[in-house]
C-alpha cells in the first residue's frame, strides 16, 4: 500500500471482523523520534500463540481466504523505515498494534487520505465506536463518533450521505489544522 492510511484502514477493518464496539486509533508524528501508529479495539483477541505467528501472511483467523496481509505488510514497511510493529493481544480483551517508523525516514510511505480512510470505516461500520486522536507536536486532533452522536442525537447516521461527508469535510480541515496548512484569512 503505498499509503499508511490505508494500512490503518485494512487494520481498522480487522477490528470490526474481530467484533469490537470501541476502536481507538492514534498516529504521532513524533513519538521520541518516531511516527507512531497504533490501532487498538476491545474486540475478541488474540490467543499467545496467534500473536506470534501474525506477521506470517499464511496465518489468519479469517475463514474466507487462507491468506491474512494486513499485519505483515505493516510490519515489513516498518522494518524497511527503521521501525517495527508492537503487538499487545488477550483472548476477551482485545488487540493493540503499534507500527513505529522512523520519523523522517526516506522510505516512509506518506499518512495520505486520513479522512477518506475514517470515512470508509464509518460508512461500512457505523455501529462501532471510533477515536481519532492525530498528533503533531504541538497541534493535535481528537475526534469520537460518541461525540457526534451526543451533538447530532437519532440522527447521527454514519451511512447518511450528509452526515459522513459533513465528517469527511471536517476531518480534512483538522487535519489541515494538526499539519499547519489551514487556510489563513
Amino acid at each position: 500500500m503505498r499509503e499508511l492510511s490505508l494500512h490503518i484502514l485494512d487494520l481498522a477493518q480487522n477490528c470490526v471482523a474481530a467484533a469490537a464496539k470501541n476502536i481507538h486509533l492514534t498516529v504521532n508524528e513524533d513519538e521520541q523520534g518516531f511516527f507512531v501508529i497504533t490501532v487498538a479495539d476491545d474486540g475478541r483477541g488474540m490467543s499467545e500463540e496467534l500473536v506470534r505467528q501474525v506477521r506470517d501472511p499464511f496465518v489468519t483467523s479469517r475463514k474466507t481466504r487462507k491468506v491474512g496481509m494486513g499485519i505483515p505488510f505493516m510490519d515489513m514497511v516498518a522494518q524497511q523505515c527503521g521501525g517495527h510493529v508492537d503487538i499487545k493481544s488477550s483472548l476477551g480483551q482485545g488487540t493493540e498494534i503499534k507500527a513505529y517508523f522512523e520519523k523522517d525516514n526516506i522510505d516512509r510511505p506518506p499518512l495520505g487520505d486520513l479522512a477518506s480512510s475514517i470515512k470508509v470505516l464509518l460508512v461500512g461500520a457505523p455501529e462501532i465506536d471510533v477515536v481519532l486522536d492525530y498528533i503533531r507536536p504541538p497541534r493535535s486532533l481528537h475526534f469520537a463518533t460518541k461525540e457526534v452522536r451526543e451533538i447530532l442525537g437519532p440522527t447521527a447516521d454514519f451511512t447518511n450521505p450528509a452526515v459522513y461527508q459533513w465528517v469527511e469535510e471536517y476531518l480534512r480541515q483538522e487535519i489541515a489544522r494538526v499539519q499547519g496548512k489551514e487556510d489563513v484569512g
